[in-house]
């Protein structure tokens, strides 16, 4: 359990608590590691059952966000914020104002994003106070909604694992089971019945599968949210919250394939040696839903689709090689992954000069705020 003992004991560069009693607003920031850029992540806007909880949440996520930068290729590190909140009534321009004022106080060390709970909109708020946000909208020299782009890396991904487990390129004829219809998910719903295959869909909010069902016709089935881990299914798709891969969800799989755009879908790494024992192939969640990052990433440099769709398709590879090492080493797939981000980490640090005391985070700036 997280406290501000294991903070200080751990490997956070910073962790910063913000409030503003006039707005409402409670956040935290996690600066997890910014050996190769600032640290990019999302804000997440969640009704949390205790700070305690979203400290944990905000922990575990920045660490995803450092590995997940590092096995796509980018130079940045990794982040997250949390807005303790109910974000079906608790949102106002001026809490996410605030928030952003917060943002631009940590001098470009984070950069925020849309996230489970936000969207541009509430971007378009934290940039009248910050330029440290990405994923604003293309008026403001951004990219919009990064959720299609998410949704087209774990796509991607998903290839890579077919192929390596069926020796065959095309999805169609498989059968998925999507765990969330939100921002993400929808689209996956959407990009994998195109594809070809037999979709299953729950939600905690119901009337978005049927939504998808009725748009789908013939091609995807509402099931309820607990049904979904039973189904006898080629691929399970985790696209909401994390930790849906534990203990007691895990025995219940009938799935050849678990890859899903959910970020921490491991309860805890035994959950991933598990899978593995039961010749489960995992696509390591930060490897195969980086396609959000990627994108907004490019907006550092100044937006170009046609890059963002370029990036995007080196997730397939990157999964390729990933499954390739897993089955080489007899190693599970996730330690594989990690190993790759690690890797990364330290040579591109070296290189940089962190170990001669010579590397500072900097942030490398986007189009000015109007």
């Amino acid at each position: 359990m997280a406290n501000i003992e294991t903070i200080f004991q751990g490997e956070h560069e910073q962790v910063v608590f913000f409030t503003d009693p006039a707005t409402g607003l409670k956040s935290i920031v996690a600066i997890h590691n910014s050996q190769l850029g600032p640290a990019l992540g999302g804000c997440r806007m969640w009704n949390y059952e205790s700070p305690q909880k979203a400290l944990e949440d905000v922990l575990r996520l920045s660490k995803g966000m450092t590995y997940k930068a590092a096995v796509a290729g980018l130079n940045l590190g990794g982040g997250k914020a949390v807005i303790i909140g109910d974000p079906k009534k608790d949102k106002s321009e001026a809490l996410f104002r605030s928030f952003g004022s917060f943002v631009d106080c940590l001098g470009g060390r984070y950069i925020t994003a849309e996230d489970v709970g936000t969207d541009v909109n509430d971007m378009e708020f934290i940039f009248m106070e910050t330029d440290n946000v990405v994923g604003v909208a293309e008026t403001h020299g951004g990219s919009g909604d990064p959720s299609p782009w998410t949704a087209k890396g774990v796509v991607e991904g998903l290839r890579a694992c077919v192929e390596a487990r069926y020796q065959k390129s095309e999805l169609a004829g498989l059968s998925v089971a999507v765990q969330g219809a939100g921002h993400v998910g929808g689209h996956l719903v959407d990009f994998l019945a195109a594809a070809g295959m037999r979709v299953f869909v729950c939600d905690i909010d119901k009337k978005k599968c049927e939504l998808l069902a009725e748009k789908h016709r013939g091609k995807v089935s509402v099931v309820s949210t607990d049904e979904i881990y039973d189904l006898d299914v080629d691929v399970f798709c985790p696209s909401a919250l994390g930790a849906v891969i534990n203990e007691q969800t895990l025995p219940r799989l009938k799935c050849d394939i678990v890859a899903g755009s959910a970020n921490n879908q491991l309860a805890n790494p035994e959950c991933g040696d598990e899978l593995f024992k039961r010749k489960i192939m995992y696509a390591p969640d930060y490897a195969i839903n980086a396609g959000g990052l990627m994108n907004v990433s490019i907006e550092l440099g100044g937006y170009d689709e046609r890059r963002a769709n370029r990036m995007i398709r080196n997730i397939y590879y990157c999964m390729g090689a990933i499954l390739q090492h897993s089955a080489q080493e007899k190693l599970p797939e996730y330690r594989c992954a990690d190993r790759v981000a690690e890797k990364r980490i330290q040579e591109i640090s070296r290189i940089k000069g962190r170990y001669k005391g010579e590397n500072k985070p900097t942030f490398h700036g986007r189009v000015t705020r109007r």
